[in-house]
């Protein structure tokens, strides 16, 4: 038995016809077919990956995880009115030992 995606993926496709089950495929390179994929990697491959160089596994690790969190929590989205998609959230500070006023 061979194993790796190529033929795991044959194997399912098989199995998936067998039970009467249909795949969507996507063709690679076609963003049309999926367009928010296609439209992530080419902003994850403008925006960082052409412009860094990592020297370990744990470098890219720490630097992609940091992107990821601007990309997500501060960069600005046109189709959200300029706002980013997941903003993170503050709690507020609470002000402990003064009085309340109370009218």
């Amino acid at each position: 038995m061979y194993y790796g995606p190529e033929f795991i993926a044959k194997d399912l496709r098989k199995w998936l016809n067998g039970i009467g089950v249909k795949t969507a495929y996507i063709e690679p390179g076609s963003p049309w077919e999926n367009g928010f994929c296609e439209s992530f990697n080419g902003t994850f491959r403008d925006n960082l990956l052409n412009g860094e160089l990592f020297y370990s596994l744990k470098e890219a690790r720490v630097i992609v995880g940091e992107w990821v969190k601007h990309y997500n929590h501060v960069r600005p989205h046109s189709a959200l009115g300029y706002r980013p998609p997941a903003p993170q959230t503050q709690v507020p500070k609470i002000i402990h030992n003064q009085p309340i006023m109370i009218q």
